[in-house]
């Protein structure tokens, strides 16, 4: 077959493949155009999922009637002063994503300039232009999108129903709002009520206000300010305390240079920063953004540019690290029990015991006796309705303090008065065997004794790893590993740093790796299975050491057996060493399964609760 030259609507087309994968692909792609046109409000309007009609309505600069002309053109494009590709300031910049749309779609164009009397309009069928004529319009542009894929009838059978393509838009203007605080977005259309999201004050708490409007008054309560920045590379943004999770990665949005993009190594730097606060099948609720100098990253990797390469990937993914990790370390004491809302409702009864109409508690026989101020309880037998509630035993433990002694009885255990102004407070009660009772100035906080001292060890064991290094224990026989050359030639490239971690690796041969030295931490290991996750998580995650998550888990695994048991009485002294430890550890306020360690409930609170407020 000889080789021939495409007409030019079919390599439209072809080109139209790339960017317009569906209707949320060319909500994107217009509204980029409207934030690189200047715009300060954008109104986006759908029906049919997308597949109807499209309508995007901005403020920002509009085109002369030259301009409108040239932009639906191939790779015709405002968005770059010279060819410098590695000067990319703005969303948009390749000049396909009007002709693209323009051949499998009815678009049609109306815009105005500040330096035009009037607007021009220009419309575009399945790639045939119609001249440009004159239009009423204010400064800015309309695009309209009708009939998408009417041009490429089996494009609509890959289309899904239209709530979920709705959805597919919500979300992209969702993660473009986020970008962009300083811009009004308006979201409407016969699948949803109109959602409108004003403009925000520039800094980060104009950004905390768009971003809280989006994510929700939980993230908004959550939220953690974090920030690091090295050599022209800064990260901020806010992260969820561990306490807020998903059980899916979709609540991390990643922003470079105001793009939004799905990025692998930043999606692992997220996780290795969290890896000693989460359970393994939560992830945590992020918006980072990412502002380097244009030269530093390529954003013309992908057709639809949702992701990106970095110059210096190791660089980037340490900050986040960093940032993530002192964000996290500032606010450790923070978890979601501690948030008041869920605790305070979990306290209130759920039933009350029926009465009759005329029952008066004072005058009822087996009403109970109230105690004198300063004295302890009476010994009479406690009442029915008590006994069914529990209240003789739960007063009984209350005032039991680790050992059934009179010794140890709460009321004979006054706190020293510096002990209250503490965080944590003074150790009133054990519950159960399980749970600190300690009073503040300012309320109560109840401890699972069991996870907050899993933290305490865990910590400790970190520290002892950082400062003396990782003990090693040398294989009198060296283990042979057979693997794929790719995979040996990947650990071999990191043999000096697996060996900080008590790894020691050499080749032996072709597809072989001979291992002499092991973590003694991890104790008798599967080499082979070992060595083939190192390669794995490697190529996912890029600079990432993934040997180091392993001793931690072993670390944490420790910690957990050698901490204080659930069940195990307490003293006193040793309720209160605790909660001074706790106060002293980092990241105190979960223990390293993610679960919270205490949780706290202000005076007012429970002055709520018994209606004295």
């Amino acid at each position: 077959m000889p080789v021939r030259q495409l007409p030019e609507q079919i390599v439209n087309r072809i080109a139209a493949g790339e960017v317009v994968e569906r209707p949320a692909s060319v909500v994107k792609e217009l509204v980029e155009n409207a934030i690189d046109a200047g715009a300060s409000r954008i109104d986006i309007f759908t029906d049919g999922g997308g597949r109807r009609k499209i309508a995007i309505t901005d403020d920002g600069g509009g085109m002369t009637a030259a301009d409108l002309a040239l932009a639906v053109e191939r790779h015709a494009t405002s968005k770059l002063d010279d060819e410098d590709l590695l000067q990319i300031r703005t969303l948009g910049f390749r000049g396909e994503a009007l002709p693209s749309i323009g051949s499998v779609a009815r678009l049609s164009i109306t815009t105005r300039h500040k330096s035009e009397p009037h607007a021009w309009a220009l419309a575009v069928d399945c790639g045939d232009k119609s001249p440009i004529v004159p239009a009423a319009l204010n400064q800015g542009t309309r695009v309209e999108v009708a009939d998408l894929f009417h041009a490429t009838p089996a494009r609509l059978k890959f289309l899904k129903t239209d709530r979920t393509e709705a959805e597919a838009i919500r979300e992209v203007v969702r993660r473009l709002a986020m970008a962009r605080p300083d811009i009004a977005f308006t979201l409407a259309g016969e699948e949803r009520a109109p959602v409108t999201w004003a403009a925000a004050l520039p800094g980060a708490p104009g950004q905390l206000t768009r971003l809280g409007d989006i994510l929700g008054a939980d993230f908004r309560s959550h939220a953690i300010a974090v920030r690091s920045e090295r050599d022209h590379v800064m990260i901020e943004g806010f992260a969820a305390a561990p306490a807020l999770t998903r059980a899916n990665a979709l609540g991390q949005y990643l922003f470079v240079n105001g793009r939004p993009v799905r990025d692998k190594l930043i999606l692992g730097a997220v996780r290795a920063a969290y890896a000693d606060y989460l359970p393994r099948d939560r992830h945590p609720v992020v918006a980072l953004f990412v502002t380097l100098d244009p030269r530093e990253v390529d954003a013309n990797v992908h057709p639809a540019k949702t992701e990106v390469r970095f110059r210096n990937a190791g660089l980037v993914r340490a900050l986040i690290i960093h940032a993530l990790k002192e964000g996290l370390a500032r606010e450790g004491r923070r978890t979601a029990a501690n948030d008041g809302g869920a605790t305070i409702a979990a306290f209130r009864p759920a039933f009350a015991p029926p009465r009759p109409a005329n029952w008066d508690w004072q005058r009822s026989p087996s009403a109970p006796v109230m105690p004198h101020f300063g004295g302890s309880f009476p010994s009479a037998a406690p009442s029915p309705a008590a006994t069914s509630f529990g209240l003789a035993e739960s007063t009984q433990s209350a005032f039991d303090v680790g050992t059934p002694r009179a010794d140890l009885r709460l009321h004979e255990q006054p706190a020293a008065p510096d002990l209250l102004d503490r965080p944590l407070g003074a150790a009133r009660t054990q519950i159960h065997d399980t749970y600190i009772v300690a009073q503040t100035r300012d309320g109560l906080v109840i401890v699972d004794q069991h996870a907050a001292h899993e933290r305490i060890v865990y910590e400790r064991l970190k520290a002892s790893l950082a400062a003396h290094g990782v003990q090693r224990q040398i294989l009198l026989i060296p283990d042979i590993v057979e693997l794929d050359e790719a995979i040996v030639e990947a650990l071999l490239a990191r043999s000096d740093e697996l060996a900080s971690f008590g790894l020691a690796i050499e080749s032996f041969g072709p597809g072989a790796v001979a291992v002499r030295e092991t973590p003694s931490l991890l104790g008798k290991i599967n080499a082979s299975a070992l060595l083939r996750d190192l390669a794995e998580h490697m190529e996912e995650w890029g600079e990432a050491l993934p040997l180091e998550r392993r001793l931690m888990h072993v670390a944490a695994t420790m910690a957990c057996h050698g901490s204080v048991r659930a069940g195990r009485r307490l003293k006193p002294e040793e309720m209160n060493a605790l909660l001074r430890e706790m106060e002293d550890t980092p990241n105190s306020g979960q223990c390293n399964h993610g679960r919270p360690t205490y949780v706290e409930l202000k005076l007012a609170d429970v002055e709520k609760l018994f209606g004295r407020r």
